[in-house]
């Protein structure tokens, strides 16, 4: 089975297709980069314009039908605050795919987002799918990363780059 992501495609081995098959998605990136607007996007099809900070984690679930098997995301969507990073682990573990965020008009948070690819490479599984996603396109006039910039940098270290808007809805 082939799940497309835009222009690319993800390969899920699913041996029998009447099953429900689970995957443990994890969130990573600074505070504020919309990891938790991305979260309410996809599960949802909403928007908040203010969100309260995430404290720890939030455990969130999303099942998807198709015509021959479900899909189920668990989604840990983790706290940005700096004080909450050495929990992280606890979240990566084990997880089928995990999306760097970070906001695409705040160059900070792109170096942050770096930081955890790093991590990621260090002391997450050798299989899990990684996404480096630069969120809030939607403030294109204040871009302070250049997508291709980022493209290169997911390409060099081996993850999919994406490019998205919480807000309008855009690729999430």
């Amino acid at each position: 089975m082939w799940v497309c992501l835009g222009d690319n495609q993800v390969r899920l081995y699913i041996r029998d297709m009447s099953q429900t098959y689970s995957f443990k998605l994890v969130l990573l990136g600074a505070a504020a980069v919309g990891k938790s607007s991305t979260v309410e996007r996809f599960l949802k099809n909403d928007f908040l314009e203010y969100q309260q900070p995430t404290i720890g984690a939030a455990f969130l679930t999303q099942s998807i039908e198709l015509p021959d098997c479900i899909i189920r995301f668990e989604i840990w969507d983790t706290a940005g605050q700096e004080r909450y990073r050495g929990l992280a682990p606890m979240y990566y573990r084990g997880a089928a795919a995990a999306l760097i965020m970070y906001d695409i008009a705040d160059r900070q948070s792109y170096e942050n987002a770096k930081t955890w690819i790093i991590e990621l490479q260090h002391q997450g599984s050798s299989n899990v799918i990684v996404a480096f996603v630069g969120n809030k396109i939607d403030l294109e006039e204040q871009r302070e990363v250049p997508t291709a910039e980022a493209q290169i940098y997911a390409e060099e270290n081996n993850c999919l780059f994406f490019e998205s808007s919480a807000k309008t809805g855009e690729n999430v």
